[in-house]
């Protein structure tokens, strides 16, 4: 294998995954007959930057970059709530919750920049933390499932921040399977 199908992410700790696995369970009990990919409790994670396929030659790169970032940034929290979809108006795509935290914006700027400087493509679109709890593979009860998703909300629930993941991905037939590659500890 000469490549990883790569992401940097901040793990969820277990009593938020948990909360977002009960809500995940709601809604398939509710309309178990959508057709959509539910994320997986344990791999349930906010993204901060999808790399894509990445050379295993390159993989230190973007772990040092990484590093570089987190070394000097301290601690901080986030909350989960809210529930959204994409796109916002028409047939929904995704299911997700949202996430606030002052520190995620100017962490994932950090991040995309130094990665930008060691040669990795910048991001073109705006950050938009989230968490991805379903893609929805039909348009048969999409429609109700998403009315079902907001109207159910997502109490809030905030966490540490402690470390941020570099991520390897691997598309297999029981669903994707996340393996740390380095683990950046935050101040």
């Amino acid at each position: 294998m000469d490549s990883f199908r790569t992401f940097i992410a901040i793990e969820l700790p277990p009593d938020v995954r948990a909360r977002v696995a009960q809500h995940i369970a709601c809604l398939r009990h509710e309309l178990p007959d959508v057709r959509a990919s539910w994320s997986r409790q344990d791999n349930l994670h906010l993204t901060l930057k999808f790399l894509g396929n990445v050379s295993v030659a390159d993989i230190p790169k973007v772990s040092n970059a990484v590093e570089r970032v987190t070394k000097p940034i301290s601690t901080f929290e986030v909350t989960v709530s809210g529930c959204g979809l994409f796109p916002p108006r028409g047939r929904p795509s995704v299911l997700w919750i949202g996430t606030q935290a002052s520190g995620l914006q100017a962490l994932h700027a950090a991040i995309d920049q130094e990665l930008g400087t060691a040669g990795f493509p910048r991001e073109s679109r705006p950050f938009r933390p989230h968490l991805t709890i379903a893609r929805l593979r039909q348009s048969q009860g999409a429609p109700q499932l998403a009315d079902l998703h907001k109207s159910l909300g997502f109490r809030p629930i905030a966490f540490a921040v402690s470390e941020v993941v570099v991520f390897r991905s691997e598309l297999l037939a029981q669903g994707s399977q996340h393996t740390a590659i380095s683990r950046h500890k935050l101040v």
